[in-house]
């Protein structure tokens, strides 16, 4: 699937939504919908990625939030210490920027 369904729409606000290719921009797309997709969004990305690729976004990119990336790692069963976000040093990096 190289474009994304209708229903994704909202939560692309800042980009143009028809020219979102999945394939090209697969971990941006996976980084949006597990920081602010719903149920829907979430049983979309089930049927079109893999297993393997959710866990690539959660151990090696820091585009979700810490308290997304904790959520994710205990519904797919994925190891916290190596989830990239949760790491230490990230977060005292957001602690300086947003110390709330």
């Amino acid at each position: 699937m190289k474009k994304l369904p209708k229903f994704l729409e909202k939560y692309f606000w800042d980009v143009e939504f028809e020219k979102i290719d999945t394939k090209a921009y697969s971990y941006d797309v996976l980084t949006r919908l597990l920081e602010y997709g719903d149920e829907k969004a979430i049983s979309w990305i089930k049927r079109n990625f893999t297993k393997h690729q959710i866990e690539d976004v959660l151990l090696h990119y820091r585009g979700v939030s810490p308290q997304s990336a904790n959520f994710w790692a205990l519904i797919f069963n994925i190891n916290r210490k190596k989830v990239l976000c949760l790491q230490k040093p990230y977060l005292e990096i957001r602690r300086r920027h947003w110390p709330y």
